[in-house]
C-alpha cells in the first residue's frame, strides 16, 4: 500500500458550529445579514439555510497555504507573499521573465514555477508587464457552498456597542465612526454539510501542454496543501472571528482517495444516507477498475487529523 501514490482526495462530511458568523450577506442600517440559500432536499421540498460560500474556505485555506508555504521556503510570488487576491495576475512577476515570443503554455509553465498558490488554487492572467494577456489556471482545490443542513440550523442576533468614553459628550459623527455605536450581529449555529476535493495528480500540471513542470518537488506542494486543508478545518479564520471565533464541536464524515484517475466519489451529506451511497460508489468503481478507492470514515477532527497525517506520506500521482 505505501507504493500507491494518491490522484485525488475528497471530504464529504458534517460540522457542528456554534456562535460564527464566517460569511455575511453584508449590512442594512444597523443590521449585519447572515448569507442562506435556498435548496431542494430529496423529497423535492425548499429551505432556505444558512450558508458560508465556498470562496470563504478557499481564502481561508489560501491563508493557511501561505503560512505553511513561507514556513518551509516553497515559492510564493510577490502577490501572494501579502495575500493580494490579485496574485500573478497582477503582471509584475511574470513580466520580468516573460519577454518577446511567448505561447500561453509558457505563461502556464512559469506560473506553476513562481507559486505554489497559483499552481493549485487557480488564477486568470490578465496581465504580463505592459502587455494584457488571458491566460487561465484552473483550481486543484474545489470546496463547495457549506450548506446548513434542513431543520438543524438557525440564527440569532444581539446587540453590540462600543465603549466610548464620556460618550455623552460626543457628537454623533456616523461617517467618523468616533460616538457611539449600536449595531445588530448575527450569532449563527448548526450542522453544515461540507464537500471538497483536492486533484493531487494535477499539482504542477501544465494543462495545455500536457506535462508536468520540470524542478518543481511535487510531494512537497502535495503535503503543503493536505496540511493547510487540516488547519482549515481546525481554525477557519473567516469573517468576525475576531470575538466570534466558531465553537466547533463535533466533525464526522468520509474521506475518498482515489489511487488511480478515477476521481475520489463526493456525496453531499445534504443526503442523509451519503455515507452508504459513497461506499457503494466506491465498491463500483473499484469493479471497473481494481482498488482504485478506498473509503475512511471519521467520527471527529481528531480521526480526520490521523486521516490526513497519512495520505501526507504517500507521492501525488503522477501522469504518464
Amino acid at each position: 500500500m505505501e507504493t500507491k501514490s494518491i490522484s485525488s482526495i475528497s471530504i464529504s462530511g458534517e460540522m457542528t458550529l456554534n456562535l460564527h458568523s464566517l460569511n455575511n450577506e453584508g449590512g442594512e442600517g444597523n443590521q449585519i445579514i447572515t448569507r442562506q440559500v435556498t435548496i431542494i432536499d430529496k423529497n423535492e421540498n425548499e429551505h432556505t439555510v444558512n450558508a458560508i460560500s465556498g470562496d470563504m474556505f478557499k481564502h481561508i485555506h489560501v491563508g493557511h497555504l501561505i503560512n505553511v508555504a513561507s514556513s518551509k521556503n516553497l515559492p510564493l510570488c510577490s502577490s501572494c507573499k501579502i495575500f493580494d487576491p490579485n496574485r500573478l495576475s497582477s503582471g509584475e512577476d511574470l513580466g520580468k521573465v516573460l519577454t518577446g515570443d511567448y505561447k500561453d503554455n509558457d505563461v502556464v509553465n512559469e506560473l506553476i514555477k513562481h507559486c505554489i498558490v497559483d499552481d493549485t488554487h487557480g488564477v486568470l492572467i490578465t496581465k504580463i508587464g505592459n502587455k494584457n494577456k488571458n491566460v487561465p489556471r484552473k483550481s486543484v482545490v474545489e470546496f463547495g457552498w457549506t450548506i446548513g443542513l434542513p431543520e438543524k440550523n438557525n440564527t440569532e442576533t444581539y446587540i453590540h456597542t462600543k465603549l466610548v468614553a464620556d460618550s455623552a459628550s460626543k457628537k454623533g459623527d456616523d461617517a467618523g465612526n468616533v460616538g457611539q455605536n449600536i449595531f445588530h450581529r448575527p450569532a449563527n449555529y448548526g450542522i453544515y454539510a461540507i464537500v471538497c476535493s483536492i486533484d493531487a495528480y494535477r499539482i504542477s500540471f501544465n494543462d495545455i501542454a500536457r506535462n508536468y513542470v520540470e524542478n518543481v518537488n511535487r510531494k512537497e506542494r502535495y503535503q503543503a496543501l493536505l496540511e493547510s486543508l487540516l488547519y482549515t478545518f481546525v481554525d477557519p479564520e473567516g469573517a468576525m472571528t475576531s470575538t466570534q471565533k466558531p465553537h466547533i464541536t463535533d466533525f464526522k464524515g468520509v474521506v475518498a482517495v482515489s489511487y488511480k484517475l478515477i476521481p475520489a466519489p463526493t456525496v453531499s451529506p445534504l443526503n442523509d444516507n451519503y455515507r452508504e451511497e459513497i461506499f457503494d460508489i466506491a465498491e463500483n468503481l473499484n469493479k471497473i477498475e481494481s482498488d482504485s478507492i478506498e473509503i475512511m470514515p471519521f467520527e471527529g477532527l481528531g480521526k480526520l487529523s490521523g486521516i490526513i497525517a497519512d495520505l501526507m506520506k504517500f507521492e501525488p500521482y503522477k501522469i504518464k
